[in-house]
């Protein structure tokens, strides 16, 4: 009778440390996919931060150009305003293809490609989207093992246990991957 109770005490110790481990582990790694999706966080209000400028320097030589700045805010508007990981994405997605779009004026007005400040800026973008693709496949990486943990036997009874939730990818819409086709219609000569 004794050996049966300490047998019993063991196996609940056992069951119970693995039951705490477990949570913990998965504690962790949510925290981590929490903390990587701030670094993309930090990295897309600088990228916000930069667009006003680059609208602004883009105004001067191509003033005529209105619905293209204009889409730009308005793409740069919705990124903001996002509420989650997957309404972020797909505004983050328009938000490249207007930008690829701005970009591209500069080729219609070669004032404007010659200009510093724009250089300066487009260059300062250029390196924020490399960091905000960086900050992005670092993030999936960690939303991977978050996601693999929870849907993993045994760990898989846990994270139903306490409501741990699969987190989405932030992934690129096939459209942002598309050429830009630019119609400059009207161009000044």
């Amino acid at each position: 009778m004794a050996i049966a109770l300490v047998v019993i005490v063991v196996l609940l110790v056992v069951v119970g440390g693995y039951f705490a481990m477990t949570y913990n582990k998965l504690v962790r790694l949510r925290n981590r996919v929490e903390t990587a999706w701030s670094q993309i966080d930090v990295q897309l209000k600088r990228r916000y931060d930069l667009i006003p400028n680059l609208v602004e320097t883009v105004k001067g030589y191509a003033s005529h150009e209105r619905e293209t700045l204009e889409a730009v805010i308005q793409a740069r508007q919705q990124a903001i305003a996002a509420p989650d990981v997957q309404q972020q994405a797909q505004a983050e997605n328009m938000l490249t293809g207007m930008l690829r779009q701005l970009f591209a004026l500069s080729e219609a007005y070669p004032e404007l490609k010659a200009n510093e400040n724009f250089a300066q800026l487009q260059t300062e973008l250029t390196q924020t989207e490399e960091q905000i693709a960086f900050a992005r496949r670092y993030y999936n990486e960690r939303v991977l093992g978050y996601d693999n943990a929870i849907e993993m036997f045994p760990s898989n009874i846990v994270a139903g246990m306490f409501g741990f939730e699969e987190k989405p990818y932030f992934e690129a819409e096939e459209q942002s991957r598309e050429a830009v086709q630019v119609d400059f219609g009207t161009s000044a000569d």
